[in-house]
């Protein structure tokens, strides 16, 4: 074998998520490594979430419980797997205080109320999609707690408001799975190499297009968005943009933020207030798209980061992705008008 051939077949493989992590801490000269700890908890949880969804053809972990979340939604068998992961994790860390999971209605305390932070989160975001072999994902956000170290974590923890994000990210379950999160200091996309069990570096500073042609929304709902929502997608449609809706937030978000787009949950008649929760799935998204050089808005002057939670299982429109695609959507009427008279009329 040639030299060549030897250094065609020995490619180095990167920067693994561990050793970034440590070198990103190694940048902060008052970092204690409690975030760097959580954020390798995570990932850790996050490869055996992969494990399970690649062996939920074989393994007896699809189909329904029987039971609702909060939400009221059907909850998944690999809901619940993916919730039960997560919460161990971060458990067996020891660096949170509290969890907040969608699949639980109260704040989830994990015996160490010495913890500095509070993580919330969408466990397995899309998973009725998993019957039908569509990619999936998690999704978290992280805060550092504002009440008393050794008191236990209340809801004033958890709603600190969207700016306060310490950390946020989510894992894609697709064709391959990956890591994606910022602390503030760009986007930083980590794929999963199965053989040697690590997430390598494979999408250093991510940024989205600024703009692009790309519209994700349930058209299902056409008769029951704002009209100036309509409006939009028909100038789109007159545009030949294309229309792309898996029916996975993250999965929709992670094809907008690489190849540019807009994903819109818009207000409706059934759903006023939006669908999408607040704490977990929008304001994760929302920091990493800010970060990313995008938007992420409820109306034209309001960005996600700035709406206020009073609800820990709160829900919000959102229309989040390239920059000028969303000036565009709200460059005539209101859409914020649009749902206050929704809510009026439900």
């Amino acid at each position: 074998m040639s030299i060549n051939q030897e250094n065609t077949l020995a490619q180095p493989v990167g920067i693994t998520l561990e050793r970034y992590i440590m070198r990103a801490q190694a940048e902060f000269p008052f970092a204690t490594g409690e975030l760097s700890q959580l954020l390798r908890d995570l990932a850790l949880a996050g490869k055996i979430v992969h494990r399970d969804v690649n062996r939920a053809g074989l393994a007896d972990i699809t189909g329904g419980l029987g039971t609702q979340n909060v939400q009221g939604e059907q909850q998944k068998r690999l809901d619940m797997e993916a919730h039960i992961r997560f919460v161990r994790a971060l458990k067996n860390g020891r660096e949170a205080c509290a969890i907040l999971s969608e699949e639980e209605a109260e704040i989830i305390h994990i015996d160490n109320d010495s913890g500095n932070y509070v993580v919330a989160m969408d466990p397995l975001d899309g998973s009725s999609n998993i019957d039908v072999n569509v990619s999936i994902g998690t999704l978290f956000s992280i805060y550092r707690r504002v009440t008393p170290v050794g008191t236990k974590a209340t809801a004033a923890d958890f709603l600190q408001g969207g700016r306060r994000q310490v950390a946020a990210g989510y894992i894609l379950y697709g064709s391959s799975t990956m890591f994606v999160y910022t602390t503030g200091h760009g986007v930083m996309g980590f794929t999963y190499e199965q053989s040697l069990g690590e997430f390598f570096l494979s999408h250093p500073d991510i940024r989205i297009p600024q703009d692009g042609r790309i519209f994700s929304c349930n058209e299902g709902y056409w008769f029951d968005y704002p009209e100036s929502i309509r409006t939009f997608l028909m100038d789109c449609k007159r545009k030949e943009y294309s229309g792309r809706y898996i029916g996975s937030l993250v999965a929709d978000y992670h094809r907008n933020l690489f190849n540019g787009g807009i994903y819109l949950y818009p207000p409706t008649s059934k759903n006023p207030r939006g669908k999408l929760r607040l704490l977990y799935e929008c304001y994760p998204l929302a920091m990493l798209i800010e970060q990313a050089g995008g938007q992420a808005v409820v109306s034209a002057n309001e960005p996600i980061l700035d709406v206020a939670p009073t609800e820990l299982h709160q829900r919000t429109p959102i229309f989040i992705g390239s920059t000028e695609m969303v000036r565009t959507l709200f460059s005539a009427e209101s859409v914020l008008a649009s749902a206050s008279e929704l809510e009026a009329t439900s």
